[in-house]
């Protein structure tokens, strides 16, 4: 009875610590233990084979996790190709191809409501982990170390680029139009996209936007 009460608290300190943090079990040495703790917690409950429905479980959710953040971050590295001259190519493209975002959204509501879109598959994509590898960043850099093992936060860094590439686009938006009046009907468009931004709780687009 003691061993089958402490096999329960295992695998519930196994559950919460491979949902949390499921990239430190992306080596398959941490794999390997992994599934070793978990064939001998099984061996515990034979009789009905719950624990090991649960093992079964936690260890398929733990791949689909590992899969998905690694799919992610392989659509990002294809992103993050560097791009030649952007002005060269603006300038070599017809001026007729050329839209601005009023002509290809001109009401401020969906506008706001597809940065939302955008905002939340961002901040869906932080973890706890990539909160713990700044902090843990942050204190070998106060104790003047040098930390080479400290994996890249791929996913803030994403949306910490997606708040500079928003806020470069409302700028280059307004300040490729030409005439005053247009340009000031950009300016007043993009104060009504900030505040149906303000009104959806999307701080962050609004802060960008501003």
């Amino acid at each position: 009875a003691k061993l089958k009460s402490f096999a329960a608290k295992i695998i519930q300190l196994l559950k919460e610590w491979t949902e949390t943090f499921p990239y430190d079990f992306q080596d398959e040495k941490s794999m390997k233990e992994l599934k070793e703790i978990a064939h001998r917690i099984t061996q515990c409950d034979e009789e009905n084979g719950t624990v090991k429905k649960i093992i079964s479980q936690m260890t398929q959710n733990l791949l689909m996790a590992l899969s998905a953040r690694s799919q992610y971050q392989e659509i990002r590295e294809k992103f993050r190709q560097p791009v030649t001259d952007k002005g060269t190519i603006l300038k070599n493209k017809p001026q007729s191809t050329q839209k601005d975002i009023l002509s290809v959204c001109c009401d401020p509501l969906i506008l706001a409501q597809q940065l939302t879109h955008i905002e939340l598959e961002r901040v869906s994509n932080i973890y706890p982990e990539d909160l713990m590898q700044i902090v843990n960043h942050m204190d070998s850099l106060d104790n003047h170390k040098c930390r080479g093992d400290v994996t890249k936060t791929y996913n803030l860094e994403a949306y910490d680029n997606w708040f500079n590439c928003l806020s470069m686009l409302v700028a280059t938006e307004i300040c490729r139009v030409v005439k005053k009046k247009q340009r000031t009907r950009m300016v007043e468009f993009f104060i009504d996209v900030a505040r149906e931004c303000f009104n959806i709780g999307n701080f962050n687009s609004m802060m960008a936007i501003i």
